[in-house]
């Protein structure tokens, strides 16, 4: 898992992973964290696999911000917007 708030380059899940499967045909990226992305900034070139390129690619899990929840955001919506 990867936060989306954080260098890509530089992560730890992505150097352990190519370690572990130096092939690269088992490793799936899990970006976190895109709820909490500053304002104007966007994941959809890593999601798109352009960065840092996986075999399998990345997902990204989005929850409701905070922002979301003081709104009274239902999980419904929220799990729509995902």
């Amino acid at each position: 898992m990867i936060p989306a708030n954080a260098d890509l380059s530089t992560s730890d899940a992505l150097k352990m992973a190519k370690q572990l499967d130096s092939s690269g045909l088992r490793t799936l990226g899990v970006l976190t964290k895109i709820d909490i992305m500053d304002k104007g900034t966007s994941a959809k070139e890593v999601l798109l696999n352009k960065v840092i390129p996986l075999t399998l690619g990345y997902v990204g899990v989005k929850n409701r911000s905070q922002y979301d929840i003081n709104n009274k955001m239902k999980v419904n919506n929220a799990l729509d917007e995902e």
